[in-house]
């Protein structure tokens, strides 16, 4: 069902760049490229600040991405802190691809007040990017796995942001303050630890089956909140995205506590900043 999106995923997590311009997947040769031959992502995240180049015909080319804590709940916190990650990464990316960037889309969790639009659109803008346009975070990650009909879910770090599409049009947004971030404050609570210990121990596979009985009444949480907001439409399938959404077996728990298909991408982190790229018009 998702072979062509999970492709596409697979072929963006191979051109990651490490801090010393290599990527992932090191036989990746770079051909020699114009201006206008590539589109340009910028997502700033709870957890994550990613940026992804594709090619006109939305063919992944490179991707850099940092972990942050610039952004809380769809709000940029820390300006300077955000302006200077994406200038890093859009450097790192620029000297692989010996192209200078300068146009991006970037996206927003739906429903956001217009004044913190505006804030993420002028980190993007001064970080050296002209922004091509500004799109809901589960809209744009639609645009990658081809659906036209269900709901996307994008569960970020901050947030869980809901779009309802019905024949390729988005019907229905919402966005609630629920994510990563909550999986780890339960984490750090249960064990008394502090929350940047809790989010290391959280994310390393050694400790799964005593992280995932856990967390699994947030997942719950988040499970119902996405049953509340597509109360009302006619919803065959769940798609779910975000990086929160690698936590193995969530997709089951959303599954079993809404009664409703879900399925999940490979490596749902990227899912949503190659959307973002793709947008760039």
């Amino acid at each position: 069902m998702l072979e062509s999106a999970n492709k596409v995923i697979k072929d963006m997590e191979d051109k990651i760049l490490d801090e010393n311009l290599n990527f992932k997947n090191s036989e990746n040769i770079i051909k020699k490229l114009t201006k206008s031959d590539i589109k340009v992502g910028v997502d700033l995240g709870t957890s994550n600040i990613v940026i992804t180049v594709l090619d006109k015909e939305n063919r992944p080319i490179a991707c850099a991405l940092k972990s942050a804590r610039v952004v809380k709940d769809g709000i940029v916190v820390d300006y300077i802190g955000a302006v200077n990650i994406v200038k890093e990464l859009k450097e790192r990316v620029e000297k692989k691809l010996n192209l200078e960037l300068n146009y991006a889309a970037t996206a927003i969790p739906p429903g956001i007040i217009k004044g913190n639009v505006k804030v993420i659109k002028n980190v993007v803008e001064a970080s050296g990017f002209q922004v091509t346009n500004v799109i809901d975070e589960p809209e744009a990650a639609a645009k990658v796995l081809n659906t036209k009909n269900g709901a996307v879910v994008d569960i970020g770090g901050g947030t869980t942001g809901i779009s309802v599409l019905e024949d390729g049009k988005v019907v229905f947004s919402a966005d609630e303050p629920t994510g990563g971030t909550h999986l780890t404050l339960v984490t750090a609570g249960n064990f008394n630890i502090s929350f940047e210990n809790a989010e290391k121990y959280k994310l390393d596979p050694n400790n799964y089956n005593m992280v995932f009985p856990l967390v699994t009444p947030v997942i719950e949480k988040m499970a119902d909140i996405v049953l509340r907001s597509i109360n009302g439409f006619y919803v065959e399938c769940i798609y779910l995205v975000g990086g929160t959404c690698c936590l193995k077996g969530l997709e089951s728990v959303f599954q079993k506590y809404t009664s409703i298909k879900s399925i999940k991408p490979y490596n749902p982190l990227l899912v949503t900043p190659i959307g973002i790229a793709i947008s760039n018009i």
